[in-house]
């Protein structure tokens, strides 16, 4: 994976409509990428909002053989700092997590990621929420989740692809050489 196919795939691939919702996956990747921004999350956080879904465009993904966070994040690594590929790669637990912490969570998300929590595992035990969000980069997954699901408004204003993208290339240079994170395969 290279920037180069990053461009590619969410020019190309990400045109189709995102499970379910009423916009396209790229639409859905930008919104959620400005959403970091207005909230003035660090650029990796950002980096991670653009990239979370990524995982869906590869070819032949299946979340029933690989879940698509942990694919994005595998695709990632040799690109990115584990501040990028570890909220990509708790994004869909973080969503587990939220159904026990907070108990309003479930009736807000839409009918699409409703069904697809079910499949995804269904929400957390208190003990397995408790030891989520213990872990490292877990409290930058929570805010991912939440951008995640507000990013689904048809017609929103954001921040085109080339704008996140030239940041990606400056954040890449800067994180090639970092250490990666903890990854517990438990919450990918």
């Amino acid at each position: 994976m290279n920037l180069s196919m990053l461009r590619e795939w969410l020019e190309q691939r990400a045109g189709g409509m995102y499970g379910g919702e009423a916009i396209t996956q790229q639409a859905h990747a930008l919104q959620c990428a400005s959403l970091a921004l207005q909230a003035q999350a660090s650029e990796e956080l950002i980096a991670a909002a653009l990239l979370h879904d990524i995982g869906h465009l590869a070819p032949g993904a299946l979340d029933t053989s690989q879940p698509h966070g942990e694919l994005a994040a595998d695709l990632l690594d040799d690109l990115f700092s584990a501040a990028v590929t570890m909220p990509i790669r708790y994004h869909v637990a973080a969503k587990r997590y939220l159904c026990v912490a907070d108990p309003h969570y479930w009736s807000s998300l839409s009918p699409a990621s409703q069904r697809s929590l079910e499949w995804q595992g269904g929400a957390f035990t208190v003990e397995e929420a408790n030891e989520f969000i213990a872990l490292p980069y877990a409290e930058d997954a929570v805010s991912l989740r939440l951008w995640d699901d507000a990013a689904k408004v048809v017609g929103a204003t954001t921040e085109n692809l080339d704008f996140f993208l030239a940041r990606l290339e400056k954040l890449q240079r800067s994180s090639r050489n970092a250490v990666q994170g903890y990854a517990n395969p438990a919450y990918s």
